[in-house]
């Protein structure tokens, strides 16, 4: 299975580059996964409800130019489907069951994700209603999907 994670704006911290390059590192034995980021809008701290439109939009152009159209598309959205690890080791698992071996998941810049990107989206996932940090969910995705995948091989995994 071909992974991207695609995140908008350079992550700066180094501790989050660490964890993510260490989950990043396990994960090569189940899956080729690709981390892209894509340039954030510069805006102002106090924005318009247009101007914010226009942020998101111009970040979603970027995003949708990173994926293919035969890529299954997970973006992550508070207004998503609340999942388990285990529900979503058997998501992958049945994508890669049913031959979808191109995968994308997307998580948005600081305003969120624009209404193209999640049109275009198969699906929306949220790891929580709570709002977190868009750097720091690049670290617990990648800890989900390496989990995801030592579920699905019945391997030992910290609970």
């Amino acid at each position: 299975m071909n992974i991207s994670i695609i995140t908008v704006g350079k992550l700066k911290e180094k501790y989050l580059k660490q964890g993510i390059e260490e989950y990043l590192k396990r994960l090569t034995a189940y899956a080729k996964v690709e981390l892209i980021e894509v340039a954030d809008e510069k805006a102002p701290e106090e924005l318009s409800e247009l101007e914010m439109l226009q942020v998101k939009q111009k970040e979603g152009e970027r995003i949708l130019g990173k994926i293919s159209q035969d890529t299954y598309m997970i973006a992550l959205a508070i207004q998503g489907k609340m999942q388990s690890s285990e529900e979503l080791a058997d998501t992958l698992d049945k994508l890669a069951t049913y031959g979808k071996s191109k995968l994308a998941f997307v998580i948005g810049g600081s305003l969120g994700l624009s209404d193209e990107v999640i049109k275009r989206s198969n699906e929306q996932l949220s790891f929580s209603r709570m709002t977190f940090p868009h750097q720091l969910m690049r670290l617990i995705l990648v800890e989900q999907v390496y989990r995801a995948f030592r579920i699905n091989r019945g391997e030992p995994y910290h609970k």
